[in-house]
């Protein structure tokens, strides 16, 4: 994936700033499910599941651990197993006990927080393999047709989103488990807004398992690149 962000002058039209879309994808991409992380994972889990081998998985795997420290062991699913061979080569290279796996339905029984990042059209996680406590980060799945997660792991879930207006308009794993009765527009607790203003509860008992989109969107790299233009603004004007 290659693309550039241009940000313009409201008033005049001139340019202010050309950067590296990529970039800032997979920072704004990471920080938000970080902070879903921060904001809805146990206290000190220990087990990280990452489903999906990609672009934007090592990117995930740090934000988590960053938000949280206690996440040591990292396992690794994906469909091709080179890929997810090669991507705990490079987190052991910086000290991260990472490992592959085959068994995802067996690596899910084991983890305490797990993220996903694939273009699945049939869920990965299965709901039944959840165990109580779980943080489910779904990042993948961007279009009504593709979705990471069964209608299982949404039921029992408290569902949440990175913003409602994106995820109801388009990720299939809030509108297809809406679609078949598994859960209904008002079972989506809230979103990132809700819950870092306090106006939306997050983990209410340690055996919740809670449930984050990350439905993502072009406008939050246009909003993440004018908060760095701000930031730079602010350190060299």
């Amino acid at each position: 994936m290659q693309a550039v962000c241009v940000l313009f002058d409201g008033t005049n039209g001139k340019p202010l700033a050309a950067m590296d879309g990529t970039e800032i994808t997979h920072w704004r991409t990471a920080a938000d499910s970080a902070l879903g992380t921060k904001l809805l994972a146990p206290p000190s889990p220990e087990t990280l599941l990452c489903a999906g081998a990609g672009e934007m998985s090592e990117w995930l795997i740090r934000g988590h651990r960053t938000v949280r420290p206690s996440l040591e062991r990292v396992l690794i699913w994906n469909r091709s197993p080179e890929r997810a061979a090669d991507l705990a080569r490079r987190l052991a290279k910086d000290g991260v006990k990472a490992e592959t796996i085959t068994d995802l339905d067996a690596a899910t029984r084991e983890a305490d927080v797990i993220t996903t990042c694939t273009r699945a059209h049939q869920p990965l996680i299965k709901g039944r393999n959840l165990r109580p406590g779980t943080h489910l980060d779904l990042v993948g799945g961007y279009t009504p047709q593709t979705r990471e997660a069964d209608d299982d792991a949404a039921r029992l879930s408290r569902v949440f989103v990175d913003r409602r207006e994106s995820a109801f308009h388009g990720v299939g794993d809030i509108l297809q488990p809406i679609a078949s009765g598994a859960i209904s527009e008002t079972d989506v607790l809230g979103d990132l807004y809700d819950l870092a203003s306090g106006s939306a509860q997050g983990r209410i008992s340690p055996s919740d398992i809670t449930f984050f989109k990350n439905a993502g969107g072009g406008h939050l790299d246009l909003m993440t690149c004018e908060a760095v233009f701000k930031q730079l603004g602010t350190k060299f004007g």
